[in-house]
This record gives structure tokens, sequence and C-alpha cells, in this order.
């Protein structure tokens, strides 16, 4: 970031504002949605800011303008309308120590005014750092049209019963309401018009301690995705804003991380292929006493936790021992590779059957029957079998000689540092070396239908294709 996002304390503050037209008008407008003393220096107003200085909501000056115009101010905004004039007056206000912003002038401004969605006390500020205003205006309406008109009311509202939460409620047990209060039923009925008996209902949850939330400790395996911040889905987001304590894997975008609550402890127990640094019962033994301490739990795994993930062993534990458990579901690597490629998993005509299976297993790497069973119209997506590829290639080019096989590889699918490839079987080997490909990757082994009746002329085509993302 060159910009750095803050909301200021704006209360009993000063902000001058240089210039009478319009695009002083908008910065006035801005403005005097704050508490903020609004100060218009210029010799003559238009209409609206006319209006304005009559109602005593701005106060206007036409004295000269020196340095000590600026003195003490939390903003200035220049728009005289010459950029001559505006230089000037940025160097004044400079030297009298203000926080300055010219109207589009960029390179002169300390400050960029966002777009803003204004659900008082509820603000969003949208930035793009001046490079990109309609794509800032953009959002905003985006944004609009997501928040309900009177969000801002039932903030208000929680801001004032926050002490006597307070005084009668835990930590733990504050987070819960307010969490039930913005999810559920009192955010309904604000939105429905019922502001009355939203109050009520939240003032009896306080004074009771009952609002339907469980307080006691719960588990989320959530599904990151393949690894890419924007590829874990809404409600894998929602589990991280909420959780207390999380427990991730080998994530390569740690960015991930960011979308979690800035309190929330983060444990990494280091699932990479063989250097387990937490033994699997170690994990599962942590899950349950964290939850046993009354924690609300993420157990946060690369692509979708039911798919090679080890839930299984976490979720038997955990009912075993009466915790309440959900899984979050993910994009499993495979989806993710294969969007990689810009290819459909299935094909109509083509490919009718997919398998998902892995080159490794407890007692090592091996060549899964899918792989020697393999048939016309099957596609084979391959996890973690890159030890097993050299097996793997000798197998095939044994059991199936002379068939037109289709090889994919795609390595840190939808990651930095993505590399995908195409290859003959007998290259498999070869092309993994080449590409330095070690463990994050998925290969796929495809047989085509129409492939199968009839033989490829290979001579004719590259035998190895590779691209890098």
């Amino acid at each position: 970031m060159k910009t750095f996002p803050m909301f200021l304390q704006m209360a009993g503050r000063r902000v001058v504002i240089v210039g009478g037209q319009e695009q002083a008008a908008q910065k006035a407008r801005l403005i005097l949605k704050t508490e903020a003393e609004v100060v218009i220096l210029a010799q003559t107003l238009d209409p609206e800011l006319s209006s304005l200085a009559a109602e005593g909501r701005v106060v206007h000056k036409t004295t000269r303008i020196t340095r000590e115009s600026f003195r003490n101010c939390a903003l200035v905004f220049i728009a005289s309308g010459c950029p001559g004039v505006d230089m000037a007056l940025h160097a004044l206000a400079k030297a009298a120590g203000a926080v300055v912003n010219v109207v589009d002038q960029p390179h002169l401004c300390d400050a960029i005014t966002p777009s803003i969605v204004d659900r008082d006390p509820v603000v969003i500020a949208i930035g793009t750092e001046g490079t990109a205003p309609v794509l800032a205006r953009q959002i905003k309406t985006r944004l609009e049209e997501l928040f309900e008109p009177r969000l801002g009311d039932l903030a208000a509202l929680a801001g004032r019963l926050r002490t006597a939460a307070a005084a009668r409620l835990s930590q733990r047990a504050r987070r819960d309401l307010w969490r039930w209060v913005f999810n559920e039923t009192p955010r309904r009925l604000f939105v429905s018009g019922a502001e009355r008996e939203a109050a009520k209902l939240i003032k009896t949850a306080i004074e009771t301690g009952d609002f339907g939330e469980r307080h006691g400790g719960s588990v989320s395996l959530v599904g990151a995705g393949p690894g890419a911040k924007d590829l874990i889905t809404l409600r894998g987001v929602q589990r991280l804003q909420e959780a207390d304590v999380i427990y991730y894997d080998r994530l390569l975008e740690t960015e991930i991380l960011d979308l979690a609550r800035r309190d929330a402890e983060r444990i990494y127990v280091g699932k990479a292929p063989g250097c387990h640094s937490w033994p699997q019962e170690k994990i599962t033994q942590t899950l349950v006493a964290a939850a046993r301490r009354g924690k609300r739990v993420v157990r946060l795994k690369c692509g979708d936790p039911g798919i090679f993930g080890r839930s299984t062993e976490e979720i038997r534990a955990l009912e075993a021992s009466g915790i309440p458990v959900e899984i979050v579901p993910g994009v499993t690597a495979a989806c993710a590779a294969a969007a990689a490629l810009g290819e459909s998993l299935t094909e109509r005509g083509e490919i009718d059957t997919v398998t998902l299976t892995t080159g490794h297993r407890q007692d090592g790497f091996v060549v899964p029957d899918s792989v020697r069973n393999l048939r016309p119209g099957a596609c084979v997506a391959l996890y973690m079998a890159v030890g097993a590829a050299r097996d793997i290639e000798a197998r095939l080019q044994k059991t199936h000689p002379g068939t037109p096989l289709q090889v994919r590889i795609v390595a840190k699918a939808q990651r930095k540092g993505q590399i995908t490839a195409s290859c003959e079987v007998a290259d498999l080997t070869e092309t993994l070396a080449d590409h330095q490909i070690e463990g994050a990757a998925i290969l796929f082994i495809r047989w085509p239908l129409t492939k199968s009746l009839a033989a490829i002329d290979t001579q004719s085509q590259p035998r190895i294709s590779v691209s890098a993302k």
C-alpha cells in the first residue's frame, strides 16, 4: 500500500476548504457529514455554498489567505480552479504543517478522498490511491446495494448497549451475542422495520444471557481451497472471522489468514508431505482440548476437508467427545488444476468418469488401482503422486502399450508460480524433473472415448508442451 486507510476523529476539529465553486461544494458536502467545523476561504460562493453559509453550517471568510489560515487544521482541501493558484496555496498549507488534498492533483495530495458508503456509525471507505476513481465508485454502488439503509441504526443501538453487555456477559458470550445480533433475528427485525421489537429482544438477551447461541466450544473443518485467498468460500471466511483459534496447514499463500479476526490465535501444524511437524493424533487431540476449553476452533485445510484431508479421524474424535463439528467444503485441488488448464474434468462424448485418487498411502507411494485398470472414457486425477510417477509411467507403458492416453500436470494450481504441462506417458518422469515439480501437483491421466477408436499420429506432434503462469 502506498496510502494507509485510517478514520480520523473530526468532532470539534477545523477543516479548511479553499474555493467557492462546485469542487469546493463537493468537499463541503462530504465533510458536513462529520462533526467538524468547516471554513470556506473564497471571495465568492456558488448558490449552494452561500446557502450553507447563511444557515451557519459553514464559516465563510474573504480575508487574504496566508500561512496562518491553515494553522491547527485537521485537513485542508484546495479547489481554487486554477492549477497555478492551487500549487501556491499547497505550499502555504504545507508550510503551516497541514494535511492537504488538492482536488484533481494526486501528486499534491497527502490524503486522498475515498468513495464512502455511509451507514453512520458504520462507514466503509473505498480507495484506489487515486488511480481509478471510477472503479471505486462502482465498488461503492455494489456495497450500497449490499447493506440495508438501517444497518447504521442497528450498529448505533449495539454501541449504546455495549456497557450493559460488558457488565453481564463474559468476553466470549459478548462475541456470541453480537454475532447473533448482526447475523440473525435482531438484524432481520431491523430490516423489516421492527426496530422496537429488535431492541427489546437484544436487551432481554443481555439480561438473561439466552440468545440461542451455544456457548460451548465447537470445531469447523474449513476448506481453504487450493491456497489462493480469493478461492475460499464466503462461509469459510465467516468461520475464520468467528474463530478464537485457527490450526492451519501448509498454506502457500498465508495471506488467507488475513481474513481471520486479528486477535484469533494462529497455530501452524505443519502438514507438509513427508515432513509432518505435528502427527495427526496430536492435531486431533489438540482440537478436542481447545474445544473443551470453550474455544471456537477452525481447522483450516488446503483444498476440501473431505478429499484426502484426514477429516474422518478428526470428526470421529470430536463426535466421541460430544463436541459440535461442522464441515465447510472448499475447492479441491483437482477442480482448481483443471480450471488452470482451461479444461473441464468431464467432457460429453469423451470423458464420462472421473476418479480422484492418491499415489501416496500410509505405506508409501503406490500405483493406484484406478491407474492399473484405466478404461476408455476415464480421467484419473492423482493427488500426492509425484513420488510414484516413475512407477506409474512404467506400469502404464507395460499394461497400456499404444493406448492414446493424455497426461496433464499442474503444480501449485491457482497460486503464484503455477506450472502447467502436458506430455506422453513415457515422458512423465522426465517432464516432472525438467520443471522441478516435487510435491504440490496434480497429475491427470485421460483416455478419451474417441481416441480409443483410432491410433494417434504422434510423429507430427511435439511430445512435450509446457506453459508457466
